[in-house]
């Protein structure tokens, strides 16, 4: 499915060209088993309802559903079992949350988080092609700023969507809030999140108190049989 603007035009998939159609309220009338949703919040919020009404799970990559209470919000290699109580809608965390939960739940399973520091530097595909363009024309030497409030080329900007009334940023609260619902923990959270002049790969940094001691060989082995590590 796609918006109007791209109906009609084909995607190769596997060595198969499909056509693609517009998503409207009618799109689920047909039989579709799984849908993974990455159109964005509004996109979600009216079209997902729809969707699981009509018998379909809808995976969603949006911000949409992740602190709904009725909907899961899963990290497969952390609490697969959270998908059990689904109801039409499975929502997956902020890119950051996903990366940050897969090497510490062998270590929560083993010795309990009770607080954990984040520090995100993130690159600029995570604002999509604006911030790609941002980064590309900076290092051009040009002055062209679409998706950042300064010049990306060259500098590190802590400030990745908005400020909330606390101080923290948007993208600083989703960890702390993601990592809380999918650790079904109240978990200490701090998170700090910077946009870095590079184009793809984001990279963090996790401090984090356990609730009984550990040792770095007992850490390691940890990492070493984590699933997904």
């Amino acid at each position: 499915m796609s918006s109007y603007r791209s109906a009609g035009k084909t995607v190769k998939f596997k060595g198969q060209e499909y056509v693609l159609e517009e998503l409207t309220e009618n799109s689920f009338d047909k039989p579709i088993d799984i849908a993974l949703f990455s159109a964005g919040g509004s996109t979600s919020e009216k079209f997902a309802p729809i969707a699981a009404a009509h018998g379909c799970i809808v995976v969603d990559n949006s911000s949409a559903w992740r602190m709904n209470p009725e909907v899961p919000l899963v990290v497969p290699e952390v609490n697969p079992y959270d998908i059990d109580w689904n109801r039409g809608i499975i929502a997956n965390p902020n890119c950051s949350t996903i990366q940050a939960m897969v090497p510490m739940k062998p270590l929560h399973d083993k010795y309990g988080i009770k607080r954990v520091v984040y520090s995100t530097y993130q690159a600029v595909s995570g604002s999509g092609i604006k911030g790609i363009k941002d980064l590309e024309e900076g290092l051009k030497g040009n002055d062209i700023m679409v998706a950042y409030p300064h010049p990306i080329a060259g500098n590190c900007l802590p400030h990745i969507d908005v400020f909330t009334d606390n101080g923290y940023t948007k993208e600083e609260m989703k960890m702390y809030n993601e990592t809380r619902k999918i650790m079904h923990s109240d978990v200490q959270v701090s998170a700090t999140c910077v946009r870095v002049p590079a184009l793809r790969s984001h990279s963090e940094s996790i401090w984090i108190e356990t609730e009984r001691p550990v040792s770095v060989e007992e850490a390691r082995e940890a990492f070493a049989n984590g699933e997904g590590l």
